[in-house]
């Protein structure tokens, strides 16, 4: 075994405990937070950054110790990171709309200070497209 070798194995297993422990701590938050807006944290940050750890380790192994390289680990990574936020902020977005309208039952896990009454106007969820 080379150095080289030896350095990516210790690199390897690095991302791969990392990525277990950031997926650990993501899945217990989605399991344990309060309310809706709290557990969305779980899984689109800290095990979006487990599961990418995890592909990057692959994206490591194979090339070093296979002598192949594919881009799908690539693929995953990018797709997984850029579609993650986005889920997130449209399930955010369905939940205000929601409680703002009175479709969910008092929680006072989801008393949010500050959100706007029926009357503001610069409130992007409820705009309607009325062209103002």
């Amino acid at each position: 075994m080379t150095l080289a070798q030896m350095f990516a194995e210790y690199l390897i297993a690095g991302l791969l405990v990392l990525g277990g422990f950031f997926i650990l701590v993501g899945s217990w938050g989605l399991a344990k937070l309060p309310s809706l807006m709290t557990r969305l944290h779980g899984p689109t940050k800290a095990t979006t950054l487990g599961v990418g750890s995890c592909l990057i380790a692959s994206m490591i192994y194979f090339p070093v110790f296979g002598g192949t390289y594919s881009a799908h680990e690539l693929l995953i990574t990018l797709f997984l990171f850029i579609t993650a936020p986005v889920a997130a902020n449209m399930i955010a977005k369905a939940h205000l709309h929601r409680q703002r309208h009175g479709l969910d039952g008092e929680s006072p896990e989801d008393d949010i200070r500050g959100l706007p009454r029926p009357s503001d106007r610069d409130w992007s969820t409820f705009e309607g497209g009325s062209g103002r």
